[in-house]
């Protein structure tokens, strides 16, 4: 109950803020608590699981090795042995993933695909943070960055450090300016990559 009152007097505070920027702090500060990273569940039920509730909590959905069936329900998720459940795709369109969260990515080792669709609190971090992943940089064989509009040239040069990535499609990044640039940069870092482009 005191947790509740510190956080009510918290919002209250904003009362002489607009309405809409009263709104927009209350939803940034729920789906940072979202996306927050607890340590301890990682290492209690592992990365594949703890990545699979951080996932659905922010409205992504994931498909596991060996299935066909996307999982977009928190309260679906399969039990049983955690080990048998290995993330192969993330399809996080329109959900509330930020870059506090991509810790939740560290020990996955099965991702081939991500498609970024309308994630409004992606940036040029993401991109970077996720192309550290070592486990990332081998598994990774698809990526789809659609309309999400906080992600620069930067981001996207970062990518490059996927090695066996075989497909990219952009689409509807006004932060990309340096088409060129780009399609040379993957030409030269991964030859064999299919690159599709629908910037402007």
């Amino acid at each position: 109950m005191m947790l509740f009152g510190k956080i009510s007097q918290q919002l209250c505070g904003l009362k002489k803020l607009p309405w809409s920027c009263d709104s927009r702090y209350f939803w940034g500060w729920l789906n940072a608590v979202f996306n927050k990273v607890d340590h301890d569940r990682i290492r209690d039920v592992g990365p594949d699981r703890a990545a699979s509730e951080w996932l659905l909590r922010c409205g992504a959905m994931v498909r596991y090795h060996g299935q066909e069936r996307w999982q977009k329900d928190y309260n679906h998720l399969p039990t049983g042995p955690l080990h048998k459940y290995k993330i192969q795709a993330i399809d996080a369109t329109e959900s509330c993933i930020m870059s506090i969260g991509f810790d939740h990515m560290e020990g996955l080792q099965y991702v081939e695909k991500i498609r970024l669709c309308k994630c409004h609190y992606i940036e040029d971090g993401c991109l970077e943070r996720l192309s550290q992943l070592e486990n990332l940089r081998k598994s990774m064989l698809e990526m789809e960055i659609i309309s999400c509009g906080n992600i620069t040239d930067k981001g996207i040069i970062a990518l490059h450090h996927f090695r066996n990535l075989k497909y990219l499609f952009l689409s509807d990044l006004p932060g990309v300016k340096e088409k060129e640039k780009i399609v040379q940069a993957f030409k030269t870092s991964l030859p064999s990559l299919e690159l599709k482009l629908d910037l402007k």
